[in-house]
């Protein structure tokens, strides 16, 4: 279905918690909670196994690799499947190999090579589930709802990542190194169980034709992107933000201690002000988008917003404005997240969106790394605050090439409001007529 954006309304409705909303969402803040936890101990396991700077920085590639890998594969097989059951079953083969990781940092088995293994297996399976839970959500809710339903489960997420398992984790470390990741293996469980308990029809899935194969299907979900100038514009426009978002990422604390002078305290004060307006954004997502007449214009709006606080965050030199340029940061990040997911809901083609999204989100993180090095070599070369301008000056870049995506976006939809399902293994017809912190 086209984007809500010449009618002017964003949200369109609410999504009701009746239906199996509800526990979709309680599993996802659930899992976010367990995540949050094994996403700050692994790092700290990891500094005590090696002080091998290298090979620390490895368990964060581990665990980010097997999205350029797998990414295109999980969203063809997300199209093939039933995605209930392929959620709940990740979750629990995801739940036991936490499960047993943690009998093995119990016993003092744990080894970096382990870790390597356990981040680049979880992320895999991981791009099975995120595809799956993008296609699932349109068959949970109304497709008015969508705007409000995203919003809600990053809400959730936030909350659940940010102020809670976040700040408990430090705790369950002081009892054991163990517990976090036998917490987060409960936490699997316990969202696989109620995955598993949704009583909803699977979206629909076009039917099996003659040489159906998953490199076909892959090939199709990116022309689907490439064919639709809404997607192309805006994949291209992600694409350019993560590039900048990585230069900050890497970058952020250098930034907050070398430049601001702040400690261990100012980086936490700084990440904390980003997570508030994160949940904020989460929040007010909806309603900025009904009230900035349009889901496109709002995003527009959005990244214009992120440039702006980028570069007051690049420049001034006390953390408190800092902070409130990062949360500010925070809060128009999740109004794009938010808006990003629907619209890419929105336009797939019937019974293609796990390939569609997946190529989108795979196409639109390719750039992350390139980000980090770039930042790394801003910083050595220019100053610890260039890393932070070179995100704003990408971020800007990336939103004005969201203009080409406005305009084709204020274009009448097709009659039907969903765009046409072609033949998977049609090479002419398969397009029809993808976290800052």
């Amino acid at each position: 279905m086209a984007v809500a954006e010449a009618g002017g309304a964003g949200g369109g409705g609410a999504a009701a918690w009746r239906g199996g909303f509800g526990r979709l969402w309680s599993a996802a803040a659930v899992s976010r909670f367990g995540d949050a936890l094994t996403g700050t101990a692994l790092p700290l396991l990891a500094h005590a196994l090696t002080a091998d700077p290298l090979l620390i920085a490895l368990v964060t590639a581990c665990g980010f690799a097997p999205w350029l890998l797998f990414g295109l594969v999980g969203g063809a097989v997300a199209d093939r499947v039933d995605q209930r059951r392929a959620m709940w079953a990740v979750d629990v083969l995801r739940g036991l190999l936490m499960g047993g990781f943690a009998l093995a940092v119990a016993a003092g088995a744990a080894r970096i090579g382990l870790l390597l293994a356990l981040a680049f297996a979880l992320t895999t399976l991981q791009t099975l589930f995120d595809n799956a839970a993008t296609a699932l959500l349109p068959a949970v809710v109304p497709k008015e709802a969508l705007t409000s339903a995203n919003a809600r489960l990053m809400t959730a997420q936030q909350v659940a990542g940010r102020f809670v398992g976040g700040p408990l984790a430090p705790a369950l470390i002081g009892v054991g190194l163990a517990l976090p990741f036998a917490a987060d293996a409960a936490t699997y469980l316990l969202a696989a169980a109620l995955v598993a308990s949704l009583r909803t029809g699977a979206p629909p899935r076009p039917p099996a034709a003659p040489g159906r194969t998953l490199r076909r299907e892959v090939a199709a979900g990116l022309r689907a992107l490439w064919r639709d100038g809404v997607l192309r514009w805006f994949c291209c426009s992600v694409a350019l933000g993560n590039t900048g978002i990585g230069a900050l990422i890497a970058e952020l604390v250098v930034i907050v201690k070398d430049r601001l002078g702040a400690g261990d305290h100012g980086y936490a004060a700084v990440t904390t002000a980003y997570g508030a307006g994160t949940v904020l954004g989460g929040l007010l997502a909806a309603r900025i988008a009904a009230r900035a007449g349009g889901q496109l214009r709002t995003v527009l709006l959005a990244g214009a917003a992120q440039t702006v606080v980028l570069v007051v965050f690049g420049t001034v030199r006390a953390l408190w404005p800092a902070a409130l340029a990062l949360g500010l940061f925070g809060l128009a990040g999740t109004v794009w997240n938010v808006l990003e997911t629907t619209v890419v809901q929105q336009r797939a083609p019937e019974g293609m969106l796990g390939r569609t999204s997946a190529a989108f989100r795979t196409v639109s993180l390719a750039g992350t790394p390139l980000g980090a090095l770039l930042g790394g070599a801003a910083a050595v070369a220019l100053g610890p605050g260039s890393p932070a301008l070179l995100a704003a000056a990408l971020l800007g870049l990336g939103t004005l090439v969201l203009i080409p995506a406005l305009r084709r976006g204020e274009r009448a939809p097709s009659a039907s409001g969903r765009l046409p399902s072609p033949a998977p293994d049609s090479p002419a017809g398969a397009g029809g007529a993808p976290t800052a912190f």
